[in-house]
């Protein structure tokens, strides 16, 4: 099976769960947003997987919480963020 390289941008929570900011997989060339969060909680545990619960992606411009889109080349894992 082909594989790609993804890399994922973490902010907020989402990059106190994993303990940095940025990080680089690889994946199947036709693997999915489910697929990269399942990557994510086997790595980093419980923690990325609460914040991946209420997290969306951002990825070509398009922020979005749909697990069977594909993923990009770039993906962003957003959590809901407060403002002031």
């Amino acid at each position: 099976m082909a594989e790609r390289t993804v890399v994922v941008r973490y902010f907020a929570a989402a990059a106190d769960a994993a303990g940095r900011t940025e990080e680089v997989f690889p994946l199947a060339a036709d693997a999915t947003l489910g697929d990269l969060r399942a990557v994510l909680v086997e790595r980093h545990g419980q923690g990325m997987e609460r914040v991946l619960g209420v997290a969306a992606f951002l990825q070509d411009d398009e922020l979005t919480r749909d697990l069977a889109a594909a993923a990009a080349a770039r993906v962003d894992v957003l959590p809901p963020f407060a403002g002031g």
